[in-house]
């Protein structure tokens, strides 16, 4: 009896807890992930590089899912989405939004701690808030598309304005043509509808999030392409780079010597030999502008991993 009485108070002062905020703070963001060892942001979210993100945008979806998955990640990707230009590829930072069906007592919680933080307009408004350049706007607004449209033309704007990037909702969006003309904004959504938001409650900002299949967390790095979406841990971005960039040249190298004539297919697809190893440096020599990479990183690369 005294076991489950303070089981229950244990349970009720860390409700109390969170229902004093309504974004993670900066440490219990960094509690969330720990395995990341660079900079962080203020909000103590991972800053993951630009120059890993720019990268990134060159990556193809499956190269970026093959490293993940190789590394025990298995649910970091959603696809069938709709995509307002889907010729883009969009990469960046997650800021995590996460909606629920409205229930009164809760929503009055969050808009009453909202007022006590100095937050301006409607909740679904106070993530945009928060969203730095490089940022992507990440809302798991459980799939619902009439009455469930997070933005239209106007915070579309403001989005932009803040991280010169665009959205990802696992839910709708209205104004779809509104949007299309802001320049350099994007959105990869679950539909569309004329419809204002309605019966939605914003339940917490920069908090772990499912996006269908995957799992998000703040900080987390995404590769947005027509065929679907990726989320990377930040602490594996670069892994996932060099991985996928060293694949590049592996295929550059092995396509040019098929075509040549000099190996057969089974030589190439298979564990390449000494000789072949020698061969690949000595293209990688004659070859240095095909490198994505610094010639001092894929070396290292090289020499930490068997290939």
């Amino acid at each position: 009896m005294k076991k489950n009485l303070m089981l229950c108070m244990a349970l009720l002062a860390s409700i109390a807890l969170y229902a004093q905020q309504v974004t993670l703070t900066p440490e219990q963001i960094k509690g969330h992930t720990p395995e990341w060892k660079g900079e962080r942001f203020p909000d103590g979210r991972p800053k993951v590089p630009d120059q890993l993100l720019e990268r990134l945008k060159k990556i193809r979806l499956e190269e970026a899912w093959g490293v993940l998955r190789n590394r025990g990640y298995h649910n970091q990707f959603e696809g069938d989405w709709m995509v307002l230009h889907e010729q883009e590829v969009m990469t960046g930072r997650v800021v995590t939004a996460q909606y629920m069906p409205l229930r009164p007592d809760y929503d009055k919680i969050v808009k009453d701690i909202g007022k006590t933080e100095k937050r301006v307009g409607s909740p679904n408004s106070w993530p945009i808030d928060v969203l730095k350049e490089g940022d992507i706007y990440v809302a798991d607004s459980y799939g619902k598309i009439v009455d469930g449209t997070l933005i239209g033309d106007n915070l579309g704007n403001a989005i932009y304005t803040h991280s010169k990037r665009g959205v990802i909702f696992y839910g709708s969006v209205r104004d779809v043509e509104g949007l299309e003309e802001i320049k350099g904004f994007n959105a990869w959504m679950k539909g569309y509808d004329p419809s204002y938001i309605q019966q939605m409650m914003l339940a917490g900002i920069n908090v772990p999030v499912r996006i269908g299949r995957a799992t998000v967390l703040p900080g987390d790095a995404v590769l947005a392409k027509k065929g679907g979406v990726v989320f990377i841990p930040a602490h594996l971005l670069e892994d996932v780079v060099l991985n996928a960039e060293f694949i590049t040249l592996r295929d550059l190298f092995g396509h040019q010597r098929l075509r040549e004539g000099k190996y057969t297919p089974g030589q190439i697809d298979m564990q390449w030999t000494d000789e072949i190893k020698k061969d690949f440096l000595k293209w990688l020599d004659e070859n240095p502008g095909k490198l994505p990479m610094s010639r001092q990183e894929l070396d290292k690369f090289m020499k930490d991993r068997t290939w």
